[in-house]
């Protein structure tokens, strides 16, 4: 389905575990270099962002959207949505575990297209729950413009290292 001439946006299945390890791996990096420590933001993704990880993650009833640019279908971004792995998260609560996007295409609509792809699938849940790092703030606006309010902190290991993250939640219609 596209959504803008620039990209496309599908529901990614098993054979795209390599696309989305590629594309966390590229927006962490590209997020965190110069805030956090470097051989952490290494460890994380080698850990956290590999086939595996998002075999794993599909394979126990997660979903993800995978954007391609066009032409060419070169991944530039997902979402993904799962079982909340969060202290508050309570009964109905559904978790978006990822959503990123290449910075070139920040502004293009594409972090709203996924969002929206995230939400559809939560339909049903009592709340979209997210863990986003404290001193994100461009990610925060977003998140808070989307409809997410503080619900809490937790500390998030990057490669061994820990880190401040703020909680946020957003009501879903039932």
């Amino acid at each position: 389905m596209t959504d803008n001439p620039a990209w496309t946006i599908r529901e990614a299945g098993a054979d795209d575990t390599a696309a989305l390890a590629l594309i966390g791996a590229a927006t962490f990096l590209e997020t965190f270099a110069g805030i956090l420590d470097g051989d952490a933001i290494v460890g994380h993704c080698a850990a956290q962002h590999n086939a595996a990880a998002y075999t794993a993650y599909l394979a126990s009833g997660a979903r993800a959207w995978l954007a391609e640019a066009q032409p060419g279908g070169a991944p530039i971004g997902f979402a993904l949505v799962g079982k909340p792995d969060l202290a508050a998260a309570l009964d109905g609560d559904i978790e978006l575990k990822r959503i990123y996007s290449l910075s070139r295409f920040h502004g293009s609509g594409l972090g709203a297209a996924l969002m929206q792809r995230a939400l559809e699938a939560a339909q049903g849940h009592r709340r979209l729950l997210l863990g986003v790092y404290a001193q994100n703030d461009r990610a925060l606006a977003f998140y808070r413009k989307q409809g997410f309010a503080d619900l809490g902190t937790r500390q998030f290991n990057v490669g061994g290292k820990l880190y401040d993250d703020l909680v946020l939640a957003r009501p879903l219609a039932a």
